[in-house]
């Protein structure tokens, strides 16, 4: 990766959590807690998730730069979600900590030498990898996630239509609280 994608990488990386803002501010809270599937995860699930995953992604980054080499636990999701109670968890709080470890984690690496990015670390599902390559799996890893998103909010709106609304006197059209999800966000 030359540095001008690297810097790419590195920017997208950083913006995620204004895009996931972004997408969440489009979408009705009430349906933030509504299940495609019993196997798949709701919108708030998904946003305590991504603040379990910052959390660990956090800790694994200083690792690759102060400690290369070093084998890392494994993040198991699945678990994570099955016995930390995310049903009970404030998303508020969730995209706090995103949020700030994001920022924190973009501020710290942008400012690496060119010798860093080399670093390796034993990953338990994925061998070695390169900080390089760190940083291009977190960067996608946000923006599947609002797909995610956007996927559950459309299942819902199948299964939630939207009410008419009241007649209103011409001249004064009404307006929709649902509004489709815009493209230009993400």
């Amino acid at each position: 990766m030359t540095r001008d994608e690297r810097r790419q990488v590195l920017e997208s990386f950083g913006r995620a959590p204004m895009l996931l803002s972004a997408v969440l501010r489009q979408l009705p809270k009430k349906m933030w807690l509504y299940k495609p599937s019993p196997d798949r995860w709701s919108i708030h699930e998904i946003i305590v998730h991504l603040a379990d995953s910052e959390a660990s992604s956090y800790v694994c980054c200083r690792h690759l730069i102060a400690e290369p080499g070093m084998a890392v636990p494994e993040f198991d999701p699945e678990k994570w979600a099955g016995t930390l109670g995310y049903f009970h968890q404030s998303t508020r709080e969730a995209l706090e900590i995103i949020r700030r470890l994001r920022r924190m984690t973009y501020n710290l690496i942008a400012t690496l030498p060119e010798s860093i990015w080399v670093h390796t670390l034993q990953h338990p599902r994925e061998g070695e990898i390169s900080l390089e390559k760190w940083i291009e799996r977190q960067e996608r890893h946000v923006p599947a996630h609002i797909d995610q998103i956007k996927r559950n909010y459309e299942i819902w709106l199948g299964t939630h239509p939207p009410r008419r609304a009241a007649a209103r006197p011409e001249g004064h059209p009404a307006r929709s609280r649902l509004v489709p999800l815009s493209a230009e966000l993400c």
